[in-house]
């Protein structure tokens, strides 16, 4: 395989940056575990594995076993995020924005730069235009609670 030019190089690195950074802000402003500069530095190192895994690829090995990796590293990161506590569990959204963020770098890493823009413009679309409806559905359930509770108060 022929290697790739630095300035191509250097577009999927700073593309895979670009689209962490955006994803991460989200995150920042919400001031979750994973923000602005994690998000970065997840779809930068998920594109340059991506990019080592194509540049190192002879005709006896199997390029697509780094991104495997790649999958199985975040899913651990991803994992770190998430908290159990009494009411509930926090840090899913934040353990798939990092997983969701390692694919988009992937893909810059690969050069499929309609396939990362198309993912992250749909990641940041979950994450901004679902939260309110998310808030809704989470203060009717717990004002749901809230009312069973005291029924079975007045009950006991």
């Amino acid at each position: 395989m022929t290697p790739l030019p630095d300035q191509e190089i250097l577009r999927r690195l700073v593309l895979a940056a670009v689209m962490g950074g955006i994803i991460g802000a989200e995150r920042e402003f919400r001031q979750k575990s994973a923000g602005f500069r994690t998000n970065i530095l997840i779809g930068m190192g998920s594109a340059l594995f991506t990019i080592m895994s194509l540049e190192l690829a002879t005709a006896a090995s199997d390029p697509t076993r780094i991104t495997a990796q790649i999958v199985t590293g975040i899913g651990f990161l991803g994992a770190g995020a998430i908290i159990r506590t009494r009411s509930g569990v926090h840090g899913l959204t934040t353990a798939a924005t990092v997983w969701v963020n390692a694919s988009i770098g992937v893909a810059c890493g690969g050069g499929a730069y309609h396939i990362a823009v198309i993912a992250g413009a749909l990641t940041l679309a979950v994450l901004l235009l679902l939260w309110p409806l998310e808030r809704a559905v989470e203060r009717r359930i717990h004002k749901r609670e809230l009312l069973n509770r005291r029924a079975s108060d007045r009950s006991a």
